[in-house]
């Protein structure tokens, strides 16, 4: 009766909905899937595209200051009612009350002058006077306007920033657009990371597993050999704790599996109980990189590269800022006509010549040698920055030898250590078929399993080093090698 319940009640547990285990999906990724993802979905990715499309927005705001500008400005309206003081024509003032409105319009197209730096204005306007109390039963209107106007504007011997602008803000968009495929190469290099992580975690619960399994079988081997008499208790014992240890690094294995999962599944933007299955990338690419021909494309694709020629302009560009600021010189000039009238048309019945030219300048007399000061100061950093660009090149060209000296020297040891892996791989499963007919120590068994996980984490290591230095040497040069094809090409 005892063992009837007991039954029925295990029937009933296991088949209460509540109990359902919930099936996760199994994704299997490739290294350039996952890769791809990354470049596609990934926050960092994503960011990557924002910023290209705020420099994007950036450069165009900076073409659009040299394009025409039609401008239409105005006051609508301008009323005041007040008691102002109003000077008679015998010098007496007089406190009258005052109710007026005054409205003006200007519609004007400007153009920069960008090799000058000055501004060149087709200008037309028109004013409006109303004078409420000038009559007790009439409204008193007043027109006045400009039909056309020419301006010009134009500083002489001063800073153009148009014309530096020009110079430098080309190139900082030209940086922009390579700096963003740099930024989706180093998500290639950090996703690439995160992947060998887990693939090396991966690798860890298989051989913890196979470990366990292994060791599991010796002991109970052992103990026959111990129930037998052909052993000794202290080496059952020794089983035994191995036993024990390979159960605390399946433990730890699995933990450490389920960590990195975490970590990639964040990244990618998958569903943190995706369960993922990682394919070794073990298919090297095989070609060879020319130390000469790397820092070549380096210098030809990278924004640092730009950024040198960049960095060296805008330190003129300051130097000639603070030249422009020695005295200041400005030449006003305009020509056009103008009229007034009781009605707005009568404005434009013969108008009036109208026409002003004025030469404005500011010239320091005594300064205590502020001028001088300032000249200094920029001479003083367009050489810091002169000296700091040589040395940022010597270390550009350096970092390119050593990653692709490092490169090689990788591709060497991955050869090697993948050697030593299949060949530890082979001394183990004879060393385990020769313990099991006792030709074999426990000692000499535990050696050969050690070196077995030793050169198989070791062969994933080498293997992570490669792809690695494989996405760095993409990202520090924009050049594919494996096709030889450019990563950036400019449009």
């Amino acid at each position: 009766m005892k063992k009837l319940f007991i039954l029925l009640l295990s029937m009933g547990i296991f088949s209460f909905p509540f109990f359902e285990a919930k099936a996760q999906e199994t994704v299997t990724y490739t290294l350039q899937d996952m890769v791809q993802r990354a470049k596609e979905l990934s926050p960092a990715s994503l960011r990557a595209k924002t910023q290209k499309e705020n420099r994007y927005w950036q450069y165009r705001l900076f073409r659009s200051n040299y394009n025409p500008q039609l401008r239409l400005n105005g006051t609508i309206p301008s009323y005041s009612q007040a008691f102002n003081s109003i000077t008679q024509p015998d010098g007496s003032i007089e406190f009258l009350e005052v109710q007026q409105n005054f409205m003006d319009l200007e519609l004007g197209l400007q153009q920069v002058i960008s090799p000058t730096g000055g501004v060149i204005s087709v200008n037309t306007s028109t004013n409006r006077f109303d004078n409420f109390l000038a009559s007790p039963n009439d409204v008193q209107t007043r027109w006045s306007g400009v039909p056309v106007n020419i301006r010009l504007q134009q500083p002489i011997f001063a800073y153009n920033p148009f014309k530096w602008d020009k110079k430098i803000q080309p190139l900082l968009f030209e940086e922009s657009k390579r700096a963003y495929v740099q930024e989706m190469e180093q998500v290639s290099f950090f996703v690439s990371q995160l992947f060998f992580d887990y693939l090396l975690a991966q690798a860890n619960l298989d051989i913890a597993t196979q470990n366990l399994s292994n060791t599991e079988e010796i002991f109970e081997i052992e103990k026959a050999r111990y129930q037998l008499g052909t052993t000794f208790e202290d080496k059952l014992l020794q089983v035994e704790l191995q036993v024990l240890q390979a159960r605390q690094d399946l433990a730890q294995a699995k933990l450490d599996l389920e960590s990195s999962s975490l970590a990639v599944n964040s990244f990618i933007g998958l569903d943190p109980n995706t369960l993922i299955q990682l394919e070794s990338p073990e298919n090297v690419p095989d070609f060879d990189v020319n130390v000469d021909n790397a820092i070549s494309l380096a210098f030809q694709n990278r924004a640092e590269a730009l950024a040198f020629q960049r960095r060296k302009i805008e330190a003129e560009a300051a130097l000639a800022e603070a030249k422009g600021q020695r005295f200041a010189v400005q030449l006003n000039a305009s020509y056009g006509f103008n009229n007034a009238a009781l009605t707005f048309p009568d404005i434009y019945q013969n108008p009036n010549t109208q026409a002003l030219v004025s030469l404005g300048f500011s010239v320091p007399v005594l300064d205590w040698g502020r001028n001088k000061a300032r000249m200094a100061q920029a001479e003083a950093n367009q050489q810091l920055v002169e000296y700091t660009v040589e040395q940022d090149q010597i270390n550009f060209e350096q970092e390119i030898f050593t990653k692709v000296k490092n490169f090689l020297m990788i591709k060497e040891r991955l050869q090697v250590t993948k050697v030593s892996d299949e060949v530890a791989q082979r001394r183990y499963e004879i060393a385990i078929k020769r313990y099991q007919s006792g030709n074999v120590s426990i000692t000499d068994l535990s050696i050969a399993q050690n070196e077995k996980d030793t050169n198989r984490r070791a062969y994933f290591s080498a293997l992570r080093d490669f792809w690695l230095a494989y996405y760095e040497l993409r990202a520090l040069t924009l050049y594919d090698f494996e096709t030889n094809q450019l990563l950036y090409t400019a449009e």
